[in-house]
């Protein structure tokens, strides 16, 4: 018997049974889509992240707070860094051009009866320079406004939105926590980073924040949540960092473990696309259990398959087929049903990346190295999973089988 005959008979058997096979596929087919779906959007969120840390400037470093074994033990942000540390680094490293403590909070911000919880966020007039932020209506905060405390605040276009809708919101005044604060601007949009949005922010003076809002938290001056720097050029990255981790410690009077973590634009990009690599490589493994489930219910469905057609096998020995016969007949049975379902199941995960890429904001991608591994790997199953049942096929005595 040839394999093209071998193969017109898998197909008619499997075809005469329709709902058994459809059964005996759909482990293969959610294996297959789960696997391509996990990985297309995991690379999705990997180049969704590279994107919006890319926005942020090559040239951008960030001063945090402790560090990373104290924030284990913790499980809090320490308040280590003080405005007067970002004074510093402004005023005594060469390789740094521009310098913006920051210091946040969460509360509810109204208007008239509208509420939004949102962000607040204490900085100075560098913060637009080092952020990479521009101005749509009216101004940004000035040194004089730092300097005198005053109660002036710069809102995100989405949060400018929730409070005042079509309105202007420039001259009228907004309360947080029970303090009036004169509206002089309006961000451009500037979109989300890493889930949070950029756009539902309210600035206000580091200072006024400080005082009016938070209070003195820290023993050696006013706290900040992190110090955002800008390096003169990328080439002066490097530079920058060894400069503020030297000044930090001497202000600091560090003699062992740093109480705070320099970290470059690029470093960030490195350790969140370790995390969001480990957790697609994660979902795809879980994933591709369903796979080995798929292939085990083709294993089941395949010995059962054997038990019904004792009678045929032994007739056909009868007649002159050969163990190879037999072997090759439910081997072929195996593989159509896994490779089909594999298909199907391409075609339902592509299905879900394009969807998914058109809903959310992810970046989203069809990985052909995943469809062929996925496809290949289902395939696999379907032979290594379908030669037990065929070798015992191919075995049974036609006379034994003839009597049964």
């Amino acid at each position: 018997m040839d394999l093209a005959e071998s193969l017109t008979m898998a197909v008619k058997t499997l075809t005469a049974n329709k709902l058994r096979s459809t059964l005996t596929m759909l482990g293969i087919i959610i294996g297959n889509s789960s696997v391509i779906a996990m990985i297309g959007l995991g690379q999705g969120a990997q180049r969704l992240t590279a994107e919006q840390f890319e926005s942020l400037g090559a040239d951008v470093l960030f001063v945090m707070p402790g560090n990373d074994e104290a924030r284990e033990i913790t499980f809090d942000i320490p308040n280590t860094l003080v405005v007067e540390d970002a004074e510093a680094i402004a005023q005594q490293v060469p390789a740094v051009k521009g310098v913006a403590p920051q210091l946040s909070g969460q509360y509810i911000v109204s208007y008239r009866g509208n509420n939004s919880s949102s962000n607040v966020m204490g900085t100075t007039a560098e913060f637009l320079k080092v952020r990479k932020f521009e101005i749509d209506r009216g101004r940004f905060l000035t040194e004089l406004d730092d300097e005198r405390n005053t109660t002036v605040t710069v809102l995100g276009p989405e949060l400018a939105e929730q409070l005042f809708g079509n309105q202007s919101p420039i001259g009228e005044f907004i309360r947080i926590r029970n303090t009036s604060f004169e509206v002089v601007g309006v961000l451009k949009a500037k979109g989300a980073f890493l889930g949070q949005s950029q756009d539902q922010v309210a600035y206000i003076p580091i200072r006024t924040m400080s005082n009016r809002l938070i209070g003195r938290t820290s023993p050696y001056g006013m706290q900040v949540t992190f110090i955002s720097v800008m390096a003169r050029d990328e080439e002066s990255i490097s530079a920058a960092k060894f400069q503020i981790t030297n000044l930090l410690r001497q202000r600091h009077q560090i003699t062992s473990q740093d109480d705070f973590d320099v970290e470059s634009q690029q470093e960030l990009l490195k350790i969140f696309g370790t995390v969001t690599q480990a957790l697609t490589l994660m979902l795809a493994a879980i994933a591709a259990i369903s796979l080995v489930v798929g292939g085990i219910g083709i294993m089941n469905i395949m010995l059962v398959s054997v038990s019904e057609r004792t009678q045929e096998i032994g007739l056909r020995k009868a007649i002159g087929a050969t163990q190879k016969d037999i072997l090759t007949q439910f081997v072929i049975e195996a593989v159509i049903l896994s490779t089909t379902g594999g298909v199907i199941g391409t075609g339902l995960g592509i299905t879900a990346v394009v969807v998914a890429g058109s809903l959310t904001p992810l970046i989203t991608t069809v990985s052909p190295l995943a469809i062929a591994l996925a496809v290949s790997i289902s395939g696999g199953i379907g032979l290594l999973f379908g030669v037990l049942p065929a070798q015992q096929a191919a075995r049974l005595d036609p006379i034994v089988a003839l009597r049964t």
